[in-house]
């Protein structure tokens, strides 16, 4: 692959073959604002021409037998480990992500490819059931497999611009599911690096694309029929007026969250709060906050606050600021000034409105320090809202009941931390938390891309995983066998 550090113009990848378009953009660094590529955008006939040929080649991808499939997965992961230093420097130059996290990243995304391989290997057996538990079903059997519901238009966002592409793509093409996937204007080029694996291996031509489709275009491509599965990661008001557009169809949305972290009054020795402490510290500004899971917010057993915060601030103040490139760079700049403008607008109204900022607050251009706030007002944007930047707000709450009720007073419900020791209130924690998931020992930032994840309320529908994903991708069908002697 060129050097990132030219301008050099991306093709796409139109049916599994390279192709350009007529006009170009820019993708530039949020670093350093320096232009980094140029990618060439679809035409709509050419959009209109990868449509066309997912969905000529839906049954006969769907028909490709496990072992096709699987070994397209496994020579993604392999080449995405061969090629992992190179491909994180891409992430980091067009996503401004520290290369700490961007190697991350990479690792990831291996293993949710390995992951897709292994599952397309033993998913869909089918489920035998007798029938004859009653008279009318003697001498029947009934057999249930999965099969794929159809094309995946699959939109990813621009924080993780390869794993979340991983998410999106590994698990249709684990089922046999054509898939087109759009990437996130800002961060096109690792997804784009993606499809050249994806074109040294033998999947069928139509059964996969990647189209960098301006935004403003992408309400011809939600509509179309022969995309019957939308599988979308972004925000809740955009995820939810694509469901609104097409009730019809089926969609997963992973949209927002303000992630919070309980710590309770039990885990109270110095080496527990240390701990909380700097994963708090850590995580509330990894990928600069922009992380649908990152902590937002510190909900703290009154009988810990006081010790707990000042390790939070020393935590938050240790993080490395500055170049992403560089490998001691913790926090890197936000994707973008305005990004960055709108996080600084947001902290001024909670500062306004009486918070007080015990760290951070100030912004250089699309960097903003990483922050921690108190008392802040229940209503500040800060408070309800997702941030997606490196702000934290920190409170005290008197006992389990107000720090999980605290919890819960939130539009979001994606994923929740519990700093606890008792295995009872662990218990306790996931009954009573409005969340797809509860982290107990840890921050809610934690994820395993094997595991469902996805949430309630505006956090979203369905669940991503790989096997999960691949199960939200498809539909029960049943046959039934008649006259045998069972």
């Amino acid at each position: 692959m060129p050097d990132t550090n030219e301008a050099v113009t991306h093709a796409f990848w139109l049916a599994g073959r390279e192709a350009t378009g007529e006009n170009t953009f820019e993708v530039t660094s949020p670093w350093d604002g320096r232009i980094v590529g140029a990618v060439s955008i679809p035409t709509e006939a050419q959009v209109e021409e990868a449509v066309a040929a997912a969905a000529a080649v839906e049954d006969e991808f769907a028909a490709t037998p496990a072992y096709v499939r699987a070994a397209a997965l496994d020579h993604v992961s392999r080449r995405l480990g061969e090629r992992g230093e190179e491909i994180a420097r891409l992430i980091s130059v067009e996503n401004g992500k520290p290369m700490k996290w961007a190697r991350g990243e990479v690792g990831r995304a291996v293993s949710v490819f390995r992951f897709a391989a292994e599952e397309a290997r033993r998913f869909n057996g089918g489920e035998a059931q007798r029938l004859d538990t009653d008279p009318g079903g003697t001498g029947r059997l009934a057999l249930t497999r999965r099969f794929p519901r159809g094309v995946v238009l699959g939109i990813a966002p621009f924080n993780f611009p390869l794993n979340l592409c991983a998410h999106k793509v590994a698990p249709a093409l684990a089922v046999g599911a054509p898939i087109i996937l759009k990437p996130a204007p800002a961060t096109p080029l690792s997804a784009l690096l993606l499809g050249e694996l994806l074109a040294e291996t033998d999947l069928p031509a139509g059964s996969w694309s990647v189209l960098p489709v301006p935004n403003d275009r992408m309400p011809a491509l939600v509509q179309d029929e022969r995309l019957p599965v939308i599988s979308f990661t972004g925000s809740d008001k955009v995820g939810y007026a694509i469901k609104q557009s097409v009730p019809l169809k089926h969609c997963t949305l992973e949209l927002g969250g303000n992630g919070a972290a309980v710590v309770l009054g039990d885990y109270s020795a110095e080496a527990d709060l240390d701990w909380a402490a700097t994963r708090i510290g850590t995580f509330s500004n990894y990928q600069a906050g922009q992380s649908c899971i990152s902590v937002q917010r510190v909900i703290a057993d009154s009988s810990v606050y006081g010790r707990l915060v000042p390790k939070i601030v020393a935590a938050v103040e240790a993080q490395v600021t500055g170049d992403p490139s560089d490998d001691a760079t913790d926090v890197g700049p936000l994707v973008s000034e305005d990004a960055a403008k709108r996080v600084e607008a947001w902290v001024e109204e909670a500062v306004q409105g009486g918070a007080r900022v015990l760290t951070g607050g100030k912004r250089e251009g699309a960097a903003y320090a990483p922050t921690v706030l108190a008392d802040v007002p229940a209503g500040a944007a800060v408070s309800c809202e997702e941030v997606f930047g490196p702000v934290l707000i920190v409170r005290e709450a008197a006992g389990e009941d107000e720090a999980f009720a605290a919890v819960n007073d939130s539009k979001y419900g994606l994923q929740a931390g519990v700093f606890t020791r008792d295995v009872r209130t662990a218990f306790r924690a996931h009954r009573a938390l409005e969340v797809g998931g509860v982290i107990v020992g840890d921050v809610p930032s934690y994820r395993a891309d094997q595991m469902p994840y996805g949430g309630t309320k505006k956090s979203g529908e369905g669940r991503e995983g790989v096997r999960y994903a691949m199960e939200d991708y498809t539909y029960e069908r049943v046959l039934v066998l008649t006259g045998l002697d069972l």
